[in-house]
């Protein structure tokens, strides 16, 4: 059981690994060993709760498919179990993502002096660029 709130788990059943052999770089065993891991999670026949799922399926993120399945791939550490901890806890914070509610921006002016002070600059900086022209001698 996987925990994502007070109220939501999740069964491990729903989730898909596959060990694959890592990207990059060689070294030993590196063509014998297969520690990286595919998670695969279809949100569709999960059991998330709806609110869940819609919120998902709408975020804009490059490890959901069309289909509606989450795809992560842990290759950083040597061992399969560390790398099979790590998609789990990056699917977690994923689904924990959802659930935040961001605070909504209040728009404000500028104060009356900022402006001011900002106009005054402005000014001075523009002085002192036609100071720097031509000087007629006659």
């Amino acid at each position: 059981m996987i925990k994502i709130s007070n109220t939501v788990t999740l069964h491990e059943n729903e989730i898909e690994f596959s060990a694959i052999r890592a990207q990059g770089s060689g070294g030993q065993k590196v063509n014998k060993v297969s520690a990286a891991i595919h998670l695969r999670f279809d949100i569709a026949d999960s059991s998330l709760p709806e609110f869940y799922k819609e919120k998902l399926l709408d975020l804009k993120d490059k490890r959901i498919t069309k289909e509606g399945i989450i795809v992560i791939k842990a290759q950083q550490h040597r061992s399969q179990e560390q790398n099979r901890d790590e998609a789990m806890q990056r699917l977690t914070e994923l689904i924990k993502s959802v659930n935040k509610v961001q605070k909504k921006r209040v728009a404000t002016k500028p104060s009356k002096g900022s402006v001011k002070r900002r106009l005054n600059s402005k000014k001075k900086h523009a002085q002192k660029k036609s100071l720097r022209g031509k000087v007629d001698t006659e």
